[in-house]
């Protein structure tokens, strides 16, 4: 929003000159010039290229959307099922990510199967992995929390609809105590790493297992790297 707004008076200021030397302009050349402009100020704050690349093409889809005609109630519709989905990631800096099937395989493979195991996963979206492994680890207790309230509430009707024992927590992981658990999985973002090994580092138990699909921890080094079989990503491990 701020690239966007920080490029429209460069927009009316290239459009004045543009139209001073004679060059016609309609709507959708206005829409490239404050892309192209709001691509740059994106680029000069230092975001990322997909970034620059959204802000773009935003006053473009804008203008096509215009041209819909559709109901305002469509886009409150779209605002509030995004809200509902991606909640807080202005805050938590940590989208929605779903692992996949070579994740869950890589994380059943990872755990201790001498014993049974209390296992959270922070930040469990739709709730596959939570899922899956309280179907392999039927002497486990597996557990979920997540922020975004529409993710969570499909993984507690998907355990609901499936019998199944695994339990879904709405909330933030941070109010989670680790200590409660023997195996932690996170797939959460480069942003959030830090701050995770902290909490981790305070709080879980000697013996018990921290694993970061895909996002490693600056200056940690892990004591297992297990590539995934489908995806090739990496599954950190660190043994406390």
């Amino acid at each position: 929003m701020l690239a966007q707004a920080g490029a429209f008076p460069l927009t009316l200021i290239a459009v004045w000159l543009l139209a001073r030397a004679g060059v016609p302009m309609s709507w959708e050349g206005v829409a490239l010039v404050q892309g192209a402009l709001a691509a740059l100020v994106a680029w000069w704050l230092g975001l990322a290229v997909w970034w620059r690349a959204i802000e773009l093409v935003f006053p473009s889809g804008v203008l096509l959307a215009r041209g819909f005609d559709l109901p305002p109630s469509v886009f409150l519709v779209l605002f509030v099922l995004f809200l509902l989905v991606y909640w807080s990631t202005f805050r938590t800096q940590v989208p929605y990510y779903p692992s996949g099937r070579g994740a869950w395989d890589a994380v059943a493979d990872a755990l201790p199967a001498d014993r049974p195991l209390a296992i959270a996963d922070v930040g469990s979206g739709l709730g596959g992995l939570v899922l899956d492994l309280a179907r392999r680890r039927p002497d486990s207790r597996v557990d979920g929390i997540e922020l975004a309230p529409l993710p969570w509430f499909v993984s507690r009707l998907r355990a609901k609809l499936s019998g199944s024992r695994a339990r879904f927590l709405l909330g933030d992981y941070e109010a989670l105590n680790f200590g409660h658990y023997d195996v932690v999985f996170a797939y959460l973002s480069p942003a959030a790493m830090a701050g995770l090994w902290r909490k981790a580092e305070s709080e879980m138990r000697p013996g018990s297992i921290l694993l970061s699909y895909e996002f490693d921890i600056p200056g940690r080094m892990p004591d297992r790297r297990i590539v995934t079989t489908n995806s090739k990503k990496i599954l950190y491990l660190w043994q406390f």
